[in-house]
Protein backbone atom coordinates (compact mmCIF):
# COMPACT_ATOMS: atom_id res chain seq x y z
CA UNK A 1 0.00 0.00 0.00
CA UNK A 2 2.87 2.52 1.10
CA UNK A 3 4.19 1.81 -2.64
CA UNK A 4 1.11 2.61 -4.14
CA UNK A 5 0.03 5.56 -1.93
CA UNK A 6 3.81 7.07 -3.44
CA UNK A 7 3.05 6.33 -6.84
CA UNK A 8 -0.16 8.13 -6.87
CA UNK A 9 1.61 11.34 -4.87
CA UNK A 10 4.29 11.24 -7.60
CA UNK A 11 1.33 11.40 -10.23
CA UNK A 12 0.05 14.30 -8.76
CA UNK A 13 -3.27 12.71 -6.43
CA UNK A 14 -3.94 14.42 -3.78
CA UNK A 15 -5.27 11.76 -1.07
CA UNK A 16 -6.99 11.27 2.68
CA UNK A 17 -6.60 8.53 4.39
CA UNK A 18 -7.76 7.36 8.00
CA UNK A 19 -5.19 4.92 10.35
CA UNK A 20 -6.91 2.54 12.56
CA UNK A 21 -5.05 1.92 16.01
CA UNK A 22 -2.23 0.10 15.15
CA UNK A 23 -1.18 3.60 13.22
CA UNK A 24 -1.90 1.15 10.28
CA UNK A 25 -3.82 3.21 7.13
CA UNK A 26 -6.86 1.48 7.31
CA UNK A 27 -9.52 4.13 4.70
CA UNK A 28 -7.41 5.98 1.93
CA UNK A 29 -9.44 8.11 -0.90
CA UNK A 30 -7.15 9.82 -3.78
CA UNK A 31 -8.67 12.20 -6.72
CA UNK A 32 -5.81 13.41 -9.36
CA UNK A 33 -5.66 17.64 -9.49
CA UNK A 34 -7.01 17.79 -12.76
CA UNK A 35 -10.20 16.03 -11.57
CA UNK A 36 -11.25 18.69 -9.53
CA UNK A 37 -11.34 21.39 -12.74
CA UNK A 38 -13.45 18.77 -14.39
CA UNK A 39 -16.06 18.60 -11.45
CA UNK A 40 -15.74 21.91 -11.30
CA UNK A 41 -17.04 22.15 -14.85
CA UNK A 42 -19.15 18.99 -14.93
CA UNK A 43 -20.86 18.24 -11.56
CA UNK A 44 -24.07 17.26 -12.24
CA UNK A 45 -24.08 13.56 -12.50
CA UNK A 46 -21.60 11.18 -10.88
CA UNK A 47 -21.73 6.96 -10.50
CA UNK A 48 -20.81 5.53 -7.74
CA UNK A 49 -19.39 1.60 -7.77
CA UNK A 50 -17.70 -0.71 -5.96
CA UNK A 51 -15.47 -4.22 -6.11
CA UNK A 52 -15.80 -6.27 -4.02
CA UNK A 53 -11.83 -7.25 -2.88
CA UNK A 54 -11.02 -8.17 -6.18
CA UNK A 55 -7.57 -6.33 -6.04
CA UNK A 56 -4.02 -7.24 -4.99
CA UNK A 57 -4.90 -5.61 -1.80
CA UNK A 58 -7.93 -7.91 -0.70
CA UNK A 59 -10.06 -4.77 0.26
CA UNK A 60 -13.11 -3.06 -1.07
CA UNK A 61 -12.49 -0.21 -3.76
CA UNK A 62 -15.44 2.43 -4.51
CA UNK A 63 -15.15 4.39 -7.50
CA UNK A 64 -16.37 8.23 -8.30
CA UNK A 65 -16.83 8.54 -12.03
CA UNK A 66 -18.18 11.73 -13.41
CA UNK A 67 -20.09 12.40 -16.68
CA UNK A 68 -19.73 15.26 -18.92
CA UNK A 69 -22.78 16.04 -21.13
CA UNK A 70 -21.55 14.69 -24.12
CA UNK A 71 -21.64 11.30 -21.99
CA UNK A 72 -17.66 10.80 -21.41
CA UNK A 73 -16.84 9.85 -18.29
CA UNK A 74 -13.80 10.60 -16.12
CA UNK A 75 -12.62 9.07 -12.96
CA UNK A 76 -12.97 11.53 -10.35
CA UNK A 77 -11.36 9.66 -7.34
CA UNK A 78 -11.01 5.75 -5.59
CA UNK A 79 -11.10 4.56 -2.27
CA UNK A 80 -9.57 1.49 -0.92
CA UNK A 81 -11.74 0.50 2.17
CA UNK A 82 -10.92 -1.48 5.36
CA UNK A 83 -14.89 -2.48 4.98
CA UNK A 84 -17.84 -2.39 3.99
CA UNK A 85 -19.28 -0.98 7.15
CA UNK A 86 -21.40 1.78 7.44
CA UNK A 87 -19.03 4.12 9.47
CA UNK A 88 -16.20 3.57 6.44
CA UNK A 89 -19.15 4.41 3.98
CA UNK A 90 -19.95 7.82 5.74
CA UNK A 91 -16.12 8.54 5.92
CA UNK A 92 -15.17 8.07 2.56
CA UNK A 93 -18.70 9.79 0.64
CA UNK A 94 -17.75 13.01 3.25
CA UNK A 95 -13.91 12.81 1.46
CA UNK A 96 -15.71 13.01 -1.75
CA UNK A 97 -18.79 15.51 -0.66
CA UNK A 98 -15.14 17.62 0.57
CA UNK A 99 -13.67 17.96 -3.11
CA UNK A 100 -16.93 19.49 -4.29
CA UNK A 101 -17.32 21.91 -0.91
CA UNK A 102 -14.18 23.40 -1.97
CA UNK A 103 -15.80 23.95 -5.39
CA UNK A 104 -19.00 25.29 -3.92
CA UNK A 105 -21.12 23.32 -5.38
CA UNK A 106 -22.75 19.50 -5.28
CA UNK A 107 -23.55 17.08 -7.54
CA UNK A 108 -27.62 17.02 -8.82
CA UNK A 109 -27.50 12.89 -9.36
CA UNK A 110 -26.08 9.99 -8.07
CA UNK A 111 -26.21 6.59 -9.50
CA UNK A 112 -25.42 3.38 -7.52
CA UNK A 113 -26.14 0.15 -7.71
CA UNK A 114 -28.75 -1.56 -5.44
CA UNK A 115 -26.19 -1.77 -2.45
CA UNK A 116 -28.47 -0.65 0.81
CA UNK A 117 -26.20 0.76 2.41
CA UNK A 118 -24.57 2.95 -0.01
CA UNK A 119 -27.71 4.46 -1.06
CA UNK A 120 -28.60 4.82 2.82
CA UNK A 121 -25.33 6.62 2.97
CA UNK A 122 -25.87 8.81 -0.13
CA UNK A 123 -29.35 10.13 1.38
CA UNK A 124 -27.57 10.81 4.20
CA UNK A 125 -24.23 12.89 2.99
CA UNK A 126 -25.73 14.37 0.02
CA UNK A 127 -29.50 14.81 0.85
CA UNK A 128 -30.37 17.38 -1.42
CA UNK A 129 -28.80 14.52 -4.16
CA UNK A 130 -31.01 12.71 -6.54
CA UNK A 131 -30.22 9.11 -5.57
CA UNK A 132 -30.77 6.95 -9.13
CA UNK A 133 -30.64 3.29 -9.96
CA UNK A 134 -27.88 2.14 -12.42
CA UNK A 135 -29.46 0.78 -15.47
CA UNK A 136 -26.92 -1.97 -16.19
CA UNK A 137 -27.92 -2.81 -12.86
CA UNK A 138 -31.36 -2.94 -13.28
CA UNK A 139 -31.15 -4.88 -16.36
CA UNK A 140 -29.08 -7.54 -15.46
CA UNK A 141 -31.48 -8.37 -12.40
CA UNK A 142 -34.33 -8.15 -14.42
CA UNK A 143 -32.74 -10.34 -17.05
CA UNK A 144 -32.23 -12.73 -14.13
CA UNK A 145 -35.33 -13.13 -13.18
CA UNK A 146 -36.99 -13.37 -16.41
CA UNK A 147 -35.08 -16.30 -16.48
CA UNK A 148 -35.61 -18.12 -13.86
CA UNK A 149 -39.60 -17.87 -14.36
CA UNK A 150 -39.66 -18.20 -18.05
CA UNK A 151 -38.84 -21.47 -19.26
CA UNK A 152 -39.16 -21.03 -22.94
CA UNK A 153 -36.57 -19.18 -25.00
CA UNK A 154 -38.96 -17.60 -27.52
CA UNK A 155 -41.28 -15.94 -24.48
CA UNK A 156 -38.09 -15.12 -22.62
CA UNK A 157 -36.97 -13.29 -25.92
CA UNK A 158 -39.90 -11.87 -26.23
CA UNK A 159 -40.31 -10.73 -23.15
CA UNK A 160 -36.49 -8.95 -23.25
CA UNK A 161 -37.61 -7.19 -26.47
CA UNK A 162 -40.64 -5.65 -24.86
CA UNK A 163 -38.36 -4.61 -21.52
CA UNK A 164 -35.75 -3.24 -24.31
CA UNK A 165 -38.34 -1.32 -25.82
CA UNK A 166 -39.56 -0.14 -22.46
CA UNK A 167 -36.28 1.41 -21.08
CA UNK A 168 -35.09 2.99 -24.23
CA UNK A 169 -38.38 5.06 -24.59
CA UNK A 170 -37.79 8.43 -25.26
CA UNK A 171 -40.95 10.57 -23.91
CA UNK A 172 -43.46 9.59 -21.88
CA UNK A 173 -46.34 8.82 -24.36
CA UNK A 174 -44.27 5.98 -26.00
CA UNK A 175 -43.59 4.80 -22.34
CA UNK A 176 -46.96 4.48 -21.89
CA UNK A 177 -47.60 2.57 -25.48
CA UNK A 178 -44.69 0.05 -24.34
CA UNK A 179 -45.58 -0.06 -20.94
CA UNK A 180 -48.48 -1.52 -21.84
CA UNK A 181 -47.10 -3.48 -24.77
CA UNK A 182 -44.76 -4.95 -21.92
CA UNK A 183 -47.47 -5.59 -19.26
CA UNK A 184 -49.04 -7.85 -22.24
CA UNK A 185 -46.22 -9.64 -23.20
CA UNK A 186 -45.07 -10.92 -19.56
CA UNK A 187 -49.34 -11.72 -18.41
CA UNK A 188 -48.75 -14.94 -18.13
CA UNK A 189 -46.23 -14.17 -15.53
CA UNK A 190 -47.78 -11.55 -13.30
CA UNK A 191 -44.92 -12.54 -10.44
CA UNK A 192 -42.68 -11.34 -12.65
CA UNK A 193 -44.77 -8.28 -13.61
CA UNK A 194 -44.62 -7.42 -9.87
CA UNK A 195 -40.89 -8.00 -9.81
CA UNK A 196 -40.10 -5.08 -12.58
CA UNK A 197 -42.76 -2.81 -10.90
Amino acid sequence: MQQLMKLLEWNQHIHWHRLNDEDVVRDISWCHLDTIKLCNAYNLIFLIDSTYKTNRYNLPLLDYIGVTPTRMTFLTGFVYLEGECLNNMVWTLEQFQGLFLRLDVLPGVIVTDRGLKLINVVKTVFPECINLLCRFHIDKNVKAKCKSLVGQKNAWNYMMDAWGSLVNCSSKDQFDGCLKKFEIACSPWPIFVDYVN
